[in-house]
C-alpha cells in the first residue's frame, strides 16, 4: 500500500470516529478500529470471535470494556443531538 492510501483512508476511519463519538482524538480513533473490526469478525465468522473469546479472556474483556466506552460516546452524541 502507499502513504496516499494510507492518507485517504485514515480520513475516513476519522470521520467515522467522529461521526459515532463525536471526537477524533487517535487514541478514540485506535480504540473504534478495534471495535469495527471486531464487530466485523463477530458477524461474519462467529466460531472465530468464540475461539479468540475462550483463549484470550483478559483481552476479551479489554475490548468490551472499548466498545462499551464507544456505545457510551455514542449515545451521548445522539442525545445531544436530538435535544437541539
Amino acid at each position: 500500500m502507499n502513504e496516499e492510501f494510507d492518507s485517504q483512508f485514515n480520513a475516513l476511519l476519522e470521520k467515522y470516529t467522529e461521526l459515532l463519538t463525536g471526537e477524533t482524538d487517535q487514541d478514540l480513533q485506535a480504540k473504534v478500529q478495534y471495535y469495527i473490526l471486531y464487530t466485523y469478525i463477530a458477524k461474519s465468522m462467529p466460531p472465530l470471535a468464540k475461539h479468540w473469546n475462550e483463549k484470550y479472556p483478559e483481552a476479551k474483556n479489554e475490548l468490551m470494556d472499548i466498545i462499551k466506552e464507544i456505545k457510551q460516546l455514542n449515545d451521548a452524541k445522539r442525545s445531544e443531538q436530538t435535544d437541539k
